[in-house]
């Protein structure tokens, strides 16, 4: 072995993915240790660094091409010994000149004083910060202005980022693609604002609001209405996530999918105040798009949006379906609470999606509106490989038993439907139609029905969101 010529050594070891097989090669010879440790650029540790500070100024004197750090410390504890703190950073940005990639999750000793240090990485291009508590935007500003040649920021739980000029900052550089902000509580619809010009580069949004917080603070209506005489260059936004969103008629986030001419792939969860207009605004604008997903909630009762029709109905997915010939995956799921009576979609409104674009996966949740007679026709879907029937109520083994006749279905997942049973898999047991039939918490479905009815099978039952 340790005559094989470096170049083709360099070459298995560049097709060894997984890190445990690389460190078993690393130890075969002294050779394959030395190409080893100049080949790796990536590495993720956390709980088993320890000392900390020490063990990561070895992996980095033993690594020194990486490009890709991710300290994680889930589930750690005091026992386990200290955690990285701002010291650490400090060595990483000392001794990895390389470094583009830098993911931080769960560090609680971490502050503004570490991201300082890091600012020295000039080409750190994608940061993630997940639950670091001690982070404010003083620290993420000073980190900014160091590292121009941003293009990737997730924010994720950092509650105490209250202010936003790092924001600001980012959009006069004009380098961001890729923006998420999750749970962050200080950070409103309204401060995506400060992006500014910066609108214009970004590819992709993940915008997310605290849940359990939403519905307790009162938002500055103010700070959405800034939004009416702005002018959102986001035409090239290809991907699109919005979850606990205000979004006022006119204004704010509804400005955003007016704009999106090359619109890819869009998430709509639980954002009170969307109308039929602004999706059907968006279809008509954003022909490429792909995938769809819709979480239509049930409470509109906020007084921000109080006198606007609110209900989406049919006349969204029929626009999807009359322009957007390219979509490939649909979700609609309608929040715990919803009634058949109160449904926006019909049965008639989603079909039209089937019917007339290339559908390959779809997936229903809490969607009362689909029943048999949805199920006969997806007979004819002559797209659809992935179906998946969350707490479809109104399917029984009458229309279960249709699916040996879906022309190209391959995979087939059931969670939490009551009325259908073994009864309904019957017609598959044996043909081995499907790739994979995975059942979840479905009561009058059995694992053995379930023998027999696909190559692969994946079965669990927990029956207590019953009770």
């Amino acid at each position: 072995m340790d005559e094989l010529p470096d170049q083709l050594v360099w070459e298995i070891l560049s097709r060894i993915k997984k890190t445990n097989d690389r460190n078993s090669l690393s130890l075969a010879c002294k050779h394959f240790h030395e190409l080893d440790n100049e080949q790796r650029q990536s590495i993720r540790v956390g709980c088993g660094l320890d000392p900390a500070n020490e063990a990561l100024t070895s992996l980095c004197n033993r690594f020194q091409n990486l490009a890709k750090v991710e300290i994680t410390y889930s589930g750690w504890m005091s026992k386990l010994g200290k955690q990285l703190d701002d010291h650490g950073l400090l060595i990483l940005s000392s001794c990895c000149p390389s470094l583009t990639d830098l993911t931080l999750s769960y560090c609680t000793f971490i502050t503004d004083v570490g991201l300082r240090y890091l600012a020295s990485c000039s080409k750190l291009s994608a940061l993630k910060l997940n639950l670091t508590p001690r982070i404010t935007g003083c620290g993420i500003l000073s980190l900014v202005v160091g590292c121009r040649n941003l293009t990737l920021l997730h924010l994720i739980r950092c509650l105490n980022v209250t202010s936003v000029q790092w924001l600001e900052y980012l959009g006069k550089l004009e380098t961001l693609e890729d923006l998420s902000i999750k749970n962050c509580r200080a950070i409103g619809e309204g401060d995506l604002l400060k992006l500014g010009p910066g609108w214009q580069n970004l590819k992709r949004l993940q915008f997310e609001v605290d849940a359990n917080y939403r519905y307790m603070k009162v938002y500055d209506r103010l700070a959405v209405d800034r939004w009416q005489k702005q002018c959102i260059p986001c035409e090239n936004m290809l991907e699109l996530s919005l979850v606990n969103c205000i979004i006022s008629p006119g204004r704010g986030l509804a400005c955003v999918l007016g704009k999106c001419k090359n619109l890819e792939k869009i998430h709509l969860d639980m954002c009170v105040g969307v109308r039929d207009s602004d999706i059907i605004g968006l279809a008509q604008r954003s022909s490429n798009l792909r995938f769809i997903s819709l979480r239509v909630p049930s409470d509109f009762s906020l007084p921000l949006l109080m006198n606007n029709a609110l209900r989406l109905t049919d006349e969204s997915l029929k626009a999807v379906a009359q322009n957007c010939s390219m979509l490939e995956s649909v979700r609609i799921s309608f929040s715990d609470g919803d009634f058949p009576s109160f449904s926006s979609f019909s049965l008639s409104g989603i079909l039209s999606l089937i019917k007339m674009c290339p559908v390959r996966e779809l997936a229903l949740d809490h969607v009362y509106s689909f029943n048999d007679v949805g199920m006969e026709a997806l007979c004819s879907a002559q797209f659809l490989e992935i179906l998946e029937l969350v707490r479809c109520q109104e399917i029984s083994d009458e229309g279960l038993q249709l699916v040996g006749q879906f022309p190209r279905l391959r995979v087939l997942r059931l969670s939490k439907c009551l009325g259908i049973s073994d009864d309904g898999l019957k017609p598959l047991v044996g043909s081995y139609k499907l790739e994979l039939l995975a059942v979840e918490d479905c009561p009058q479905i059995s694992e053995r029905g379930l023998q027999g009815a696909a190559k692969s099978i994946s079965f669990r039952q927990d029956l207590s969101w019953m009770y």
